[in-house]
């Protein structure tokens, strides 16, 4: 039984406009054997004439496969060297903008060829392509997971739930989750982008029905996808404010421009009096798409994922050049087109799906299993260790797993592992599974609700405490310059531990217990998620109160980083120059860590009662002391964290002494 609806179509005269296809072209999803010989030369498509050799002809897009592969390197070298590859992110919209062009191409033969759309066989190939790859990864995953740390469980229940039901990036927005917070180990946060193509696989065919019914030429399509496109990324533009990255990212509304491209793509593609079949596009059409290509990937290079550039049009743009590398693909002897059909890209093409799948969660549990500095020879050792485990794993579930699904289908792949049960190897495979299903269930049972780090934070953090309002105006700097000099009436010795305020966020409420440990004593204005902007909040009510001591420990920026130096100097300003301020700089994978502590030090250098505490040397060079996150500090991590404050004052309080002495004996000379 087939579910469609008979879509009404203009006569073949008309196919100029209604993109109809040739009498004796190859039927949907069919490649003629003279074509298949053509494209393993690298020949492009047969022709009529080089105005229809620029329309769809059916069967197989050659060199696909490459933007595929460009699509998931870029995203896992994201992953894995976020303060390289800047914009790495934006593989998953190039992937949008070719599931858009791709499904709508098919979708677009099928009525060229029976004039309806089953809607039915559609979705059992979306779900033969997706499901047995996602169904094998949660069961190796979780339980893998589980011998390594539970606290990689956080969660977990809630991520399976979306990743069955094609709703990750709403789950996940309505916890609050984010993408882009390096210190939330969350194993299949890379499965938002699934969900809203899993969402586009599930309405769009419905919607195409409607289409090819009530607009029947390829300008009023196009126009229909042109809306769609802009008025997504408009959305993205307007709700963005620099406080809901996350949201405007993962939400489908406002993220759905990529694949509105390549669906407005394939509807010109699909006739041969569109743009792409002038004169004007056979001729550059490979300049267009060498130009776009270099451009992307300068994209992917140099677009940050902090900050408004990408969300106020950068995606968007990236996604337009995508398409635009891909249309350049379309035309007869591509050059870039035979090059996708190389073996490496090709082979990472083919096995993208399976490459995306299984890269974050591997890249999550090598970091928790093995613990290295960022940025160092073992970090690269490591990184390629867990791309090399991803690619065997992807090899294997390619050729004996996701491969035969899809020919065979998922009843009757059940049916042949049924009856190879009573083999030795169907036995054991079996046991495997079995073994593996169980455990997952374990996995799904006992996952924590709070990771220690959490659980550490929230016993230790005073939630009384308080910054500015969300979105309160930035702290002003006053007029005055930082002092030259110290300040005369600057107490310099020794501090008793009473006299120490250890200022912060969740770094200083997880080393709260070390710091204790250290320094005996010391009062504490900590709280989580605090940011460098609600800083001075916190100051101007511990001075106002008189709780903050004449030596003061002062570290935020581990949930945002320092994106204003200013915000730092009125901080430091607020505390006066008769204080002495040690400034903890940042550590954790995060992409904005390396610009904040370049800030940190520029305004630690401008203020002679402040010093630079390098936190990020000693964690990088400890990282076995940190929790999963691989940002905050463990039970040995905070004595280790409380240590380095304790040295740190007491050298400060020696230089500053040595320094005021010597000053004062210039001065009698």
């Amino acid at each position: 039984m087939s579910y469609g609806l008979r879509t009404p179509r203009p006569s073949a005269d008309a196919a100029g406009e209604s993109g109809s296809r040739d009498p004796g072209r190859e039927t949907a999803g069919q490649e003629a054997p003279e074509r298949r010989k053509m494209r393993e030369r690298g020949v492009g498509r047969a022709s009529r004439g080089e105005a229809s050799s620029m329309a769809d002809h059916g069967g197989y897009i050659t060199g696909l496969d490459g933007v595929r592969a460009l699509a998931v390197t870029a995203v896992i070298a994201y992953h894995l060297f976020p303060g390289v590859v800047k914009g790495g992110f934006l593989g998953v919209d190039v992937f949008f903008v070719l599931s858009g062009f791709l499904i709508t191409t098919l979708l677009l033969r099928e009525d060229r060829a029976n004039n309806y759309i089953n809607l039915k066989a559609f979705w059992q190939r979306r779900i033969r392509r997706l499901i047995p790859a996602l169904v094998a990864l949660i069961l190796v995953v979780v339980p893998t997971a589980l011998v390594i740390n539970r606290d990689l469980l956080v969660g977990v229940r809630r991520q399976v739930l979306g990743a069955l039901t094609f709703s990750t990036n709403w789950l996940e927005i309505a916890h609050g989750s984010s993408y882009f917070d390096q210190t939330t180990p969350n194993l299949f946060k890379n499965f938002w982008s699934l969900a809203i193509e899993e969402q586009f696989y599930l309405f769009w065919p419905l919607l195409m029905l409607v289409v090819l019914a009530l607009l029947p030429g390829w300008r009023s399509r196009l126009g229909l996808a042109s809306v769609l496109a802009i008025g997504s990324a408009g959305l993205m533009m307007v709700l963005y404010d620099g406080d809901n990255a996350t949201t405007v990212y993962y939400a489908t509304h406002t993220h759905l421009f990529g694949i509105a491209i390549g669906i407005g793509l394939a509807f010109l593609w699909a006739d041969r009096g569109s743009f792409l079949g002038r004169a004007h596009w056979r001729q550059f059409s490979a300049w267009y798409g060498w130009a776009a290509l270099a451009l992307l990937c300068l994209f992917m290079l140099i677009l940050p994922d902090s900050g408004p550039w990408a969300y106020v049009g950068g995606m968007f743009i990236a996604s337009l050049l995508a398409a635009v590398v891909i249309a350049s693909m379309l035309a007869p002897g591509s050059v870039l087109a035979m090059m996708g059909q190389w073996r490496v890209p090709r082979w990472i093409g083919t096995r993208s799906y399976g490459l995306y799948l299984w890269h974050w969660p591997i890249l999550v549990m090598v970091g928790v299993a093995y613990p290295v500095a960022f940025g160092s020879l073992a970090y690269l050792i490591r990184s390629l260790v867990a791309v090399a485990l991803t690619a065997v794993i992807c090899e294997l579930s390619f050729r004996y797993l996701e491969t035969p699904v899809r020919r065979r289908g998922i009843r009757a792949s059940l049916a042949w592992a049924w009856n190879a049960r009573q083999t030795a190897m169907g036995k054991a495979g079996a046991g495997v599974v079995a073994i593996a299903l169980v455990a997952t269930l374990v996995g799904l049972v006992v996952a924590p609700a709070k990771s220690q780090t959490q659980l550490m934070i929230e016993q230790n953090e005073d939630t009384s405490i308080g910054g500015e309002s969300p979105g309160a105006p930035a702290p002003t700097v006053p007029d005055e310059p930082a002092p030259g000099s110290l300040s005369p009436t600057l107490d310099t010795s020794m501090p008793t531990w009473p006299e120490v305020t250890a200022i912060g966020d969740s770094m200083v409420a997880a080393s709260k217990t070390g710091i204790e440990y250290a320094m005996p004593g010391v009062t504490f204005l900590a709280r989580s998620n605090l940011k460098w902007s609600e800083a001075l909040g916190v100051v101007n009510a511990g001075l106002a109160d008189g709780s903050i001591g004449r030596v003061v420990i002062l570290h935020y920026g581990t949930n945002a980083g320092v994106p204003n130096a200013d915000v730092v100097r009125a901080v430091i300003q607020a505390l006066g120059p008769d204080r002495m301020i040690l400034l903890v700089n940042l550590y954790s994978p995060s992409t904005f860590i390396d610009a904040s502590n370049d800030k940190l030090a520029e305004v630690a250098g401008e203020y002679r009662n402040v010093m630079l505490v390098d936190w990020h040397k000693a964690a990088a060079e400890n990282p076995d002391l940190l929790q999963v996150d691989a940002t905050h500090t463990s039970i040995e991590g905070a004595n280790f964290y409380g240590n380095l404050m304790k040295e740190s004052i007491e050298k400060f309080s020696v230089e500053l002494t040595l320094g005021k002495g010597a000053a004062l004996f210039a001065r009698g000379k």
